[in-house]
């Protein structure tokens, strides 16, 4: 949820942040009289309380003669208390409905508008140029026995898939790389779960616009199949006050990835660009508001890293805030440039959350407190980027091919697969 003191003192601010994404303006002034309704419903039970427990007070001292009179009283106050709880249950109820139709304010200098309205920032590395007719991953995939969509399918239906022999090997390599490069940067490894409960789901906004994405197992489990490890190392820290005195909590979760990919029929339905499961190591950070930018950029940072150590041409886009998640207040994709397509396409995103994922999971931290004062807890910061993920084999094997099927491995990666300097065709 969004701040509330931002919502009651400048209700502007949270205006122009859903115009910028294409939503109603309408849901503020909702919200805010949703809000303002639940105030004073629970001003006036709280009110009503009090009156009943001083009231007890007075019955319990009275004379003999004079408390069934006032145990009658005491009934009817009762009554009313319990009558004034309920329209303040109801009244939070509306007002949490309300609020969360308010997705997180973007942050200045995002650009406004949808999917086509990003801004591109910087462009880095050549564009691969061959002198022969370039084959798509797929195909490379095939012939190098790394790929069969065929088997997939028959397992377990459209758009899954076996990673076989090297390629099994090659994704493997480039998750320990990433792995390495996270723990070179103070990351602590987890291997997270990939089955959540509803209310981190929930927390982590993906129960919002795209809940068609989510596979839900219901019925005795309700459990939901979490498309990224954003989800469990949000909740990593559900209702704790975290300390941040030494520094940002930084964590790389890797884990396999479940999409339904729900409304995407016909798009990118060949090879493995757009499937239902893959495997992703993905960073995590919870820090202060005010550090939140900054450890924005130093995500960016380490994906551009990882993309040039992998001689893999890229854009980074700032995202328009229209194609921004419920959770996210500003959206920085690296996108790499796939040879067959003629296009750039997203490898990796880097959100900053701000408070709004910290606010819904009750994640808290102590700011240092000024001299002879106690410091109050303030929800921390929430940032999530991805380092690898099974879709970087497709600008892989696009970039370094060669003609006759084979593929040059970068350097890099080498010595995660044996010193291997080349992936051969197989017989």
């Amino acid at each position: 949820m969004i701040d509330l003191a931002l919502l009651r003192d400048n209700p502007e601010i949270v205006r122009r942040s859903q115009a910028a994404r294409g939503n109603d303006q309408g849901t503020v002034d909702a919200a805010i009289e949703a809000d303002r309704s639940r105030r004073a419903a629970l001003a006036a039970f709280e009110e009503l309380r009090a009156e009943q427990n001083a009231f007890g007070k007075l019955v319990a001292k009275a004379p003999k003669d004079e408390k069934a009179a006032l145990v009658a009283q005491a009934k009817d106050l009762a009554d009313r208390v319990k009558q004034a709880q309920q329209v303040s249950n109801e009244a939070s109820e509306r007002a949490a409905d309300a609020l969360a139709r308010i997705e997180n304010v973007v942050i200045d200098g995002v650009p406004a508008g949808g999917e086509a309205d990003f801004v591109e920032l910087r462009r880095v590395g050549e564009v691969p140029a061959f002198d022969f007719e370039p084959r798509d991953h797929l195909e490379i995939g095939e012939i190098l026995g790394a790929i069969d969509m065929e088997r997939g399918a028959k397992v377990s239906g459209a758009r899954f898939y076996f990673l076989r022999g090297i390629g099994a090997r090659l994704e493997i390599a480039l998750m320990n790389l990433a792995l390495d490069k996270a723990l070179q940067n103070g990351f602590v490894p987890l291997i997270t779960p990939t089955l959540v409960r509803p209310e981190i789901m929930q927390g982590t906004g993906f129960l919002g616009e795209h809940a068609d994405e989510v596979y839900h197992l219901d019925k005795e489990d309700d459990l939901y199949l979490v498309g990224t490890s954003e989800v469990a190392l949000a909740g990593y820290h559900k209702d704790e006050i975290v300390d941040l005195g030494k520094g940002a909590l930084r964590y790389a979760g890797w884990s396999t990835c479940y999409r339904r990919e729900a409304g995407s029929h016909g798009k990118d339905t060949r090879g493995i660009i757009r499937v239902h499961q893959f495997n992703k190591l993905e960073m995590f950070v919870y820090t202060t508001p005010e550090d939140a930018e900054a450890e924005h950029l130093r995500l960016v940072a380490l994906q551009e890293e990882m993309l040039t150590s992998l001689g893999l041409s890229y854009r980074v886009i700032d995202v328009a805030a229209g194609d921004l998640g419920s959770s996210a207040a500003r959206k920085y994709d690296i996108e790499a440039w796939v040879p067959t397509q003629g296009a750039f396409r997203e490898l990796t995103s880097t959100s900053n959350c701000t408070t709004y994922q910290a606010r819904r999971l009750d994640v808290r931290h102590r700011p240092e407190a000024l001299e002879g004062q106690s410091a109050k807890t303030q929800p921390v910061a929430t940032l999530n980027g991805t380092l690898a993920t099974t879709r970087w084999i497709v600008a892989l094997l696009e970039t370094h091919q060669q003609a006759d099927g084979s593929v040059r491995v970068p350097e890099v990666l080498r010595p995660y697969l044996g010193g291997l300097e080349v992936l051969e065709p197989t017989a």
